[in-house]
C-alpha cells in the first residue's frame, strides 16, 4: 500500500472515548501521538518499510469511507481471503469501523470451504489476496476486490468523504459494544466450522486484559505475526497491537518463520507449539554434535541452565555461585545461540493452540528464552488462562485472566465465565445451547485439573480421551507431546479407544532423520526409511523411553511409521496446524487396523502412501 494522503480520522467519537467497541480502539490508537510504528511491511529485498499510526490511520480512514461509497452498511458481511498483510488488517478494521462484519478464511482453504464460508455469512463481497484466492470464489456473486484493488478502494473513500465528511464518524458512532464485529470459523476437526459470533466488546476486553501483567508487549516492542489473521490468535495479537502500541511485522508464509528471525530479531513473538519444536530439534542436533572442549562447555551451559531454570520457576532464590554461572553460560554460549535464531532481543513468546511439551518450555528457559503458555478458544475470544513472567508453571496454562472465572466440572470438564465469551453460533441455536448454559458458562469440551494455586493443567479433549477396551481412560495428547520430544520424530497420532491396547502411527522429521541416514550410509528417502530395520529399531527407543514412566495400559504396545508426513493439503493438519484426527484416522485407516490385526510380536509392514 502507498502511503495516505487524509489525515487521520480526529472526529470519530465510537460511544464515548472508553467505549468498548474497534472504532474506539482504533481512534485511541491512531490519536494518542505515538511515534514507533504502527506495521513493518517487508520488501522484496527483505528490509522492512514502516508505517506510521498516523499513515495507518488515514488508511483505515480511506478504505472505511470507500466502502461507504460502495454500498457497504452496518451488519452487512464481508469475506478476507489471504495472507497476513497490512492490506489485511487495515481492510480489518475499517470493517470494524463502520460496523460491518468481516468473515476471515484462511488462505490454504479449499474452493468448497471458501464458498461455504461467503455464503454462509452472507457475504455481500470479499477481499482476497490475488487471482488465484479469487478463483476459489468461482460463483460466489458479492463484489471481489484484491488487495492490488484497494488503491482504487482508497481513491473513491476520499471522493466519498470529501463529498460527505461526517458519513464515517456517524458509522462509527452507531456501532456499539453488543454488535458482532467477525465471524470467526473454527477451523474444527471434524464436521463443516462453525461461526462464532465475536462482539465488539468481546475482543476489546480481551485486548484489554493483557493491562494488568506488566511484561505485556507495548510500545518499543517489535513482533513478528506469522500465525495467520484468520485465526483468532493472530487476530488477536493484530488488536492488541492497536491497543498496546508495539509495532506489527506482517510475515505471509509462516514456513519463512525460522529464516525471517534473525534479520527481524523481535521482542516477543506469539506462536504454536510447531515453531518451537522445530527450532529445537534443530538446535539439539546442532548442540549434539558439537564434540570436543566446545562441546563440554555446551554440556556444561545447560546443565547450569537446567538448573537456573528450575529455581526460576519454583520462585526459589538463586543462590550466588548459581546466578554467576548462569551470568558465564549465558555470556559464553546461550547469548550466541539466542543470536543466531534471532531470538537475542526476545524477552518472551507466546505459545496456545495445542500443548507445548514441557521439556521444550524448560529447554528455551535454560536458554534464557521464556515461553509462556495460555490457553483459551475461539468461542472466549482466544485467552482464558496465561502464565506470564512473575508466575509461570511449565506444563500448565497459567493462571486466569482478570475478571476470567474458572471452574471444573464433575466430569473434569473445563467451564469458562468471561465478558470474552461469545455470543453463540451463527445460525445454530443448538450448537450454542450445546456449549453456553443458562449461566453463562462457557462448556469447553477440553478436560483440565486446577491446583491451589490456580495453574490449569490440561490434560486433553473431552471428547479425544480413549476409552481402551479393558475400560482404561487415556489421553493420547499426553503420549504424542512426548513422542514429539524426540529429533526424529515429526508428528504422532494415538489410537486405541475401544481396542485392546494403545498403539501409535509416527512420521518421521525429513532433515533429521536425513542427518542420521547419511550417517549411517543409508538413502535419505523419508518413504524408503519408514519400511527400514534400523529406522523402527531407532523409533522404538523413543517408544520405550515414552512408555517407561507409564502405567501399562497407557503404554503403547505397537507402532507404524507412516511414509510421509501429515499435510494440511490433504487436509490432516488445521491452517494452524492441529492434528485431524478423524482424517489422519480416515487417510490410514488400513495401517490402524494393521496394528491390532497383526500379533504383539509381530514386525509391522512398511506402510503404503495413504490417499490425500
Amino acid at each position: 500500500m502507498t502511503e495516505a494522503t487524509t489525515p487521520p480520522q480526529a472526529k470519530l467519537r465510537s460511544g464515548g472515548p472508553e467505549a468498548l467497541t474497534i472504532p474506539a480502539l482504533w481512534h485511541r490508537a491512531t490519536s494518542s501521538g505515538r511515534t514507533d510504528a504502527a506495521y513493518l511491511v517487508e520488501r522484496a529485498d527483505g528490509s522492512w518499510a514502516p508505517v506510521t499510526w498516523e499513515d495507518a490511520g488515514a488508511i483505515v480512514a480511506e478504505l472505511a469511507n470507500g466502502l461507504l461509497a460502495r454500498g457497504v452498511r452496518k451488519g452487512d458481511a464481508f469475506a478476507i481471503l489471504g495472507r497476513n498483510a497490512l492490506e489485511w488488517a487495515a481492510f480489518d478494521f475499517a470493517l470494524g469501523l463502520i460496523g460491518a462484519i468481516s468473515a476471515p478464511i484462511y488462505s490454504s482453504s479449499s474452493p468448497q470451504d471458501c464458498l461455504y464460508v461467503a455464503r454462509h455469512s452472507e457475504a455481500v463481497g470479499a477481499l482476497v489476496e490475488d487471482d488465484e484466492q479469487r478463483a476459489k470464489l468461482a460463483g460466489f456473486d458479492g463484489q471481489i476486490l484484491r488487495y492490488a484493488d484497494l488503491e482504487q478502494l482508497r481513491a473513491e473513500g476520499r471522493t466519498f468523504a470529501a463529498a460527505e465528511p461526517d458519513a464515517l464518524a456517524a458509522a462509527a458512532d452507531a456501532v456499539g459494544e453488543e454488535d458482532v464485529f467477525t465471524y470467526i470459523y473454527t477451523s474444527g476437526t471434524t464436521g463443516p466450522p462453525k461461526a462464532c459470533m465475536i462482539r465488539h466488546r468481546n475482543y476489546v476486553a480481551m485486548a484489554q486484559k493483557g493491562d494488568a501483567h506488566g511484561e505485556t508487549a507495548g510500545p518499543g516492542d517489535t513482533m513478528l505475526l506469522w500465525l495467520p489473521l484468520a485465526h483468532n490468535f493472530g487476530r488477536l495479537m493484530q488488536i492488541a497491537g492497536a491497543h498496546r502500541g508495539y509495532t506489527i511485522a506482517f510475515l505471509a508464509d509462516p514456513l519463512r518463520a525460522a529464516e525471517v528471525l534473525p534479520r527481524l530479531r523481535p521482542t516477543v513473538m506469539p506462536s504454536v507449539p510447531r515453531l518451537f519444536e522445530k527450532i529445537h530439534t534443530t538446535l539439539v542436533a546442532v548442540l549434539e554434535a558439537t564434540g570436543g572442549p566446545r562441546g563440554a562447555l555446551i554440556r556444561w551451559a545447560l546443565g547450569v541452565g537446567r538448573r537456573w531454570s528450575a529455581r526460576v520457576e519454583a520462585g526459589r532464590r538463586v543462590p550466588p555461585l548459581l546466578a554467576l554461572q548462569h551470568r558465564l553460560a549465558d555470556r559464553l554460549v546461550f547469548a550466541k545461540v539466542r543470536e543466531r535464531i534471532g531470538f537475542d532481543r526476545l524477552r518472551y513468546a507466546n505459545s496456545g493452540g495445542a500443548p507445548l511439551a514441557r521439556e521444550l518450555a524448560v529447554f528455551f528457559h535454560a536458554l534464557g528464552i521464556l515461553i509462556v503458555e495460555g490457553y483459551g478458544l475461539s468461542e472466549c475470544t482466544t485467552a482464558a488462562t496465561v502464565n506470564h513472567r512473575d508466575a509461570f508453571r511449565f506444563g500448565t496454562v497459567g493462571q486466569a485472566l482478570p475478571g476470567v472465572e474458572l471452574r471444573i466440572a464433575a466430569d473434569g470438564e473445563i467451564l469458562v465465565r468471561s465478558n470474552t465469551v461469545f455470543a453463540g453460533y451463527y445460525k445454530d441455536p443448538e450448537a450454542t445451547r450445546e456449549v453456553l448454559d443458562e449461566d453463562g458458562w462457557l462448556h469447553t469440551g477440553d478436560v483440565g485439573e486446577l491446583d491451589a494455586d490456580g495453574f490449569l493443567t490440561i490434560t486433553d479433549r473431552k471428547k479425544d480421551i480413549l476409552v481402551t477396551a479393558g475400560g482404561k481412560n487415556v489421553a493420547p495428547q499426553n503420549l504424542e507431546n512426548d513422542l514429539k520430544t524426540s529429533p526424529y520424530v515429526s508428528q504422532a497420532i494415538v489410537v486405541g479407544d475401544r481396542r485392546p491396547y494403545v498403539a501409535a502411527l509416527v512420521t518421521l522429521d525429513a532433515d533429521e532423520i536425513g542427518r542420521w541416514a547419511g550417517s549411517q550410509g543409508l538413502a535419505r528417502d523419508v518413504a524408503s526409511l519408514a519400511g527400514d530395520a534400523r529406522v523402527r529399531a531407532l523409533v522404538q527407543e523413543v517408544v520405550d523411553e515414552v512408555n517407561r514412566p507409564r502405567s501399562r495400559y497407557e503404554q503403547i504396545k505397537r507402532f507404524a511409521i507412516l511414509p510421509r508426513d501429515f499435510g494440511a493439503e490433504e487436509g490432516e493438519l488445521t491452517p494452524t496446524l492441529k492434528l485431524r484426527r478423524r482424517v489422519v484416522q480416515q487417510h490410514f485407516a488400513a495401517e490402524i487396523e494393521a496394528l491390532y490385526a497383526a500379533t504383539a510380536g509381530e514386525t509391522a509392514q512398511p506402510m503404503r502412501r495413504a490417499p490425500s
